[in-house]
């Protein structure tokens, strides 16, 4: 077998791969952020104060 067959199968199966999955974790971390924020923002009433839903999701449940 030729090396440069073995060499291209292993950027085809293992490179490739990687680096399409690792280009996308800073496309979802991103969009992740700006989508999470904005639906908080309906979970506000008309005074400003956060409803118990936001206020649910902001709390620490490990804390004393």
């Amino acid at each position: 077998m030729d090396v440069g067959a073995i060499i291209f199968v292993v950027l085809l199966v293992i490179v490739m791969p990687v680096g399409i999955l690792m280009s996308m974790v800073g496309l979802a971390g991103a969009l992740g952020g700006l989508v999470g924020r904005d639906r908080d923002l309906d979970n506000v009433g008309d005074d400003g104060e956060p409803n118990e839903y936001l206020a649910l999701s902001d709390a620490n449940p490990y804390g004393g």
